[in-house]
């Protein structure tokens, strides 16, 4: 089992670099060339999430990608440090919104790109608590042709 780890600072920028290095990662793996598109789209949705919320919540440290290449699937997990129900209190309190109104928007946005990481992505798990979340994902993988 061969496993990238990529961590990088919650900024826009470099949600495009995780992009390419899932592709890549992906590539090598064994993963279908047509299902690539798919992947990239669905790690730029879960690794631009990851970044909107360290952003909004002052969080500090970086966004968590991990690229792992088992015998039949390639997996990608990307993890935020963002307390789920800590970082609509402090936008709210910033912005003069409740949080109640805060917390609402910004379930809607969370609830849309996770919309779109569902519709590409067949095989995909969400998990979030006090500590922050994790968005596994994982598809698979073609098995290399045996050389004669």
């Amino acid at each position: 089992m061969a496993t990238v780890e990529l961590l990088f600072s919650a900024l826009p920028e470099h949600v495009r670099t995780a992009r390419l290095v899932a592709a890549a990662v992906a590539r090598r793996a064994g993963v279908d060339e047509a299902v690539l598109d798919e992947v990239r789209l669905a790690v730029g949705e879960a690794c631009s999430r990851a970044v909107g919320l360290h952003r909004s919540g002052g969080i500090a440290t970086p966004v968590r990608v991990r690229l792992t290449e088992d015998e039949k699937k390639f997996s990608i997990e990307v993890g935020d440090d963002a307390p789920h129900t800590a970082v609509a209190e402090a936008v709210a309190g910033s912005s003069g919104t409740s949080a109640a109104d805060h917390e609402e928007a910004s379930d809607s946005e969370d609830d849309m790109g996770l919309a779109v990481i569902s519709g590409l992505v067949d095989d995909v798990e969400v998990s979030a608590d006090e500590s922050g979340g994790v968005i596994r994902m994982s598809w698979p993988t073609i098995p290399a042709p045996v050389l004669p």
